[in-house]
């Protein structure tokens, strides 16, 4: 995979991203003991299934590749790149003071993503990945 790929827009990766939260939600509320691990699972390694896709990913037509190489996310990629939500996630359980985390970890990324010439958050910074259109 060396080809050229254009950057993802950020409207894209919001509803990507959304669709995902949502996935996240109804199995945290569906399976209430293991739901919460399952949710937090599925958030750390989703971007590494489907040929570098989330669910939302692959809804929206989005792909999570390597910002150097162009090769697709692996589960390690995943997991690095959203192991600064899956901080929030754990703290949320924390009256307060995870919901505040949540939202200071959520604006944080979201200033990086704009201040970012090539598009990269704080999770792609730490992986060295990039989100790409399919």
């Amino acid at each position: 995979m060396s080809e050229e790929f254009k950057r993802a827009g950020l409207l894209l990766r919001t509803v990507a991203k959304i669709v995902d939260f949502i996935i996240i939600a109804a199995v945290a509320e569906v399976v209430p003991k293991a739901g919460f691990f399952a949710g937090l699972a599925y958030l750390l390694i989703g971007d590494g299934l489907f040929d570098g896709r989330s669910v939302g990913k692959k809804l929206i037509g989005l792909r999570v590749v390597s910002a150097d190489t162009n090769k697709l996310c692996t589960f390690r990629d995943s997991i690095l790149r959203n192991s600064t939500l899956g901080i929030g996630y754990l703290c949320y359980k924390i009256l307060w003071v995870g919901w505040i985390f949540i939202v200071i970890v959520s604006v944080f990324e979201f200033i990086i993503l704009l201040g970012s010439r090539d598009g990269m958050r704080l999770g792609d910074e730490i992986a060295k990945t990039k989100v790409v259109e399919v």
